[in-house]
């Protein structure tokens, strides 16, 4: 009987400039290259145990069983690791979510990240970062950059070519970044970011012009990263992030996945910023509201917050680091 662990964990990430539409469906390959921040307050810790004696893949989220559909598209994404390895085994998948999931938080990054670091150790593939970001993507886009900590670009690529397209950690953001997350809803969002992000390449009238809006906007913060320069980090951030949600409005039929409370945090978040201390919003497809920030100022910018939303809303986060390989005494579930 052959069995053989491998247990990993992985942080989620924020796009501050956005990744919004695959140019390739199947090998996840984006339209334009995006740049992330690794957060440490959410993550995923999973394990695959390789057992010649299972028939079939069994796949177990948060300690509850899950269905032929779910499992079915892990073991799709394990069978990379398979053909890779020359084997047939079939594995017992633990994942521990740390993260709301699907709303909007970044919960496929880390779950993905995690299963990959994980079938990697498991397999004994011993692939390197790169590549096994490359893997990473083929399970969700984001995921790729869930590799690695600080602030990470993921490369497009070239064409058709799914090895051209991986992630590169390029600042490991010790310059006093932080991040505050407003959870408007932490409930599932009623439309998946893969419907709503090919309903905006299908028929969004500014998308193309989001491609190139994106292109520059990644030069730009690549500069204000090399000059550590925070403000500049910020303003470019929020810019992208409109620009994307804009583009979602502009589909047929149109997309928002605001609430009334995200306008509300936008609008206390400029009114803080105003006020004197730099802090700028950025959404994904859900309607929680992320606070990019000076880490040495959270604490006076969570008791502004704290005037317009509860203290279970509001969750701070420094940098996160890439993944880990878990012991036996850290996997403590």
């Amino acid at each position: 009987m052959m069995r053989q662990i491998g247990r990993c964990r992985a942080h989620t990430n924020i796009a501050l400039i956005k990744y919004w539409g695959k140019r390739n469906n199947d090998l996840f390959l984006p339209m334009n290259s995006s740049l992330s921040l690794t957060l440490d307050a959410f993550y995923t810790d999973t394990s695959v145990t390789l057992d010649s004696n299972l028939e079939m893949d069994e796949f177990f989220l948060n300690g509850m069983k899950q269905d032929k559909d779910e499992t079915k598209k892990i073991s799709r994404f394990l069978d990379l690791f398979r053909q890779t390895a020359n084997s047939d085994v079939h594995a017992k998948i633990e994942s521990y979510n740390h993260v709301p999931t699907a709303a909007g938080l970044a919960s496929s990054a880390s779950a993905f990240a995690a299963l990959a670091g994980a079938a990697n150790t498991a397999w004994q593939l011993n692939l390197d970062k790169q590549t096994l970001s490359t893997y990473a993507r083929r399970g969700s886009g984001s995921s790729t950059r869930s590799i690695y900590g600080g602030l990470v670009e993921w490369n497009m690529g070239e064409g058709d070519i799914s090895e051209s397209s991986y992630a590169i950690e390029i600042d490991d953001a010790s310059w006093d970044i932080g991040m505050i997350v407003i959870a408007i809803n932490k409930n599932k969002k009623k439309l998946s970011s893969r419907i709503g992000m090919k309903l905006t390449v299908d028929t969004s009238p500014f998308y193309p012009v989001w491609v190139t809006e994106a292109k520059n906007d990644l030069i730009a913060m690549k500069e204000a990263i090399k000059q550590k320069d925070f403000i500049k980090l910020g303003e470019i951030t929020e810019s992208n992030g409109m620009k994307m949600h804009a583009t979602m409005l502009g589909a047929t039929p149109p997309i928002s996945y605001w609430e009334p409370d995200s306008v509300k945090a936008i609008n206390k978040v400029k009114e803080i910023r105003n006020n004197g201390i730099p802090c700028y919003v950025t959404m994904d497809a859900g309607p929680n509201v992320k606070v990019l920030c000076r880490q040495s100022q959270m604490s006076d910018i969570l008791d502004k917050l704290k005037e317009s939303f509860t203290n279970d809303q509001l969750i701070c986060s420094a940098v996160g680091e890439g993944i880990k390989q878990l012991t036996d005494t850290e996997w403590s579930y």
